[in-house]
């Protein structure tokens, strides 16, 4: 009896420290866009099934270490966005693609809204050849279906580096609700973004 119940606990330790092991070597990829306000951006995609974190920074300029100021002048080059450590398993990139194209406006030059410059400019920072045929192939079937009223103006370029955000940027909205431009912008776009893809929630 003692000889049974050792072994069946073996087993178990054994199931388990296997589901552990297959866990973490779990192939996780990158995506990174850039489609306004990278609280807008983050407060969305962090909620996706299959999307482990969603962090914000910046992307696409030619400064080292660029703050926020820096980027707000719109003499760094760099671009809002947000960098998407995601499991292909359960999201795919083209669902990704999917809900950056729904949720912000791909056809204004160098805007979002209110928000003004080049670093709220629409951009996919492709990590991947792959990932650069599915941004470019989707980009054309929405100009060939013309679901847009003008052109789509995304820019689509390879990923070169991310430099992460201050830390009082990191999930903005969801401590900063209150907040006047949260309460106005993201919160009804949020809204809206849960009616759309409730199926890819988490």
């Amino acid at each position: 009896m003692k000889t049974r119940k050792y072994i069946i606990g073996i087993l178990l330790i054994m199931f388990f420290i296997n589901k552990i092991s297959s866990q973490n070597n779990m192939k996780m990829n990158l995506a990174t866009f850039g489609s306004g306000c990278f609280w807008c951006t983050e407060a969305i995609f962090q909620q996706l099934k299959g999307v482990e974190s969603a962090v914000s920074g910046y992307s696409g300029g030619a400064v080292k270490n660029p703050t926020y100021k820096e980027v707000c002048t719109g003499n760094t080059g760099h671009a809002e966005v947000i960098q998407v450590t995601y499991n292909p398993e359960i999201i795919s990139y083209t669902e990704l693609l999917e809900v950056f194209w729904q949720t912000h406006d791909p056809t204004t030059l160098n805007r979002q809204g209110a928000d003004v410059g080049t670093q709220y400019r629409s951009a996919i920072f492709y990590h991947s050849e792959e990932q650069k045929k599915l941004a470019e192939g989707y980009k054309q079937k929405l100009e060939d279906a013309k679901i847009f009223n003008n052109p789509i103006v995304t820019e689509i370029t390879e990923f070169d580096i991310f430099y992460k955000a201050e830390d009082y940027h990191q999930e903005y909205y969801d401590n900063n609700k209150t907040q006047s431009y949260c309460n106005f912008v993201i919160t009804p776009k949020i809204e809206k973004f849960k009616k759309v893809f409730k199926d890819k929630l988490k």
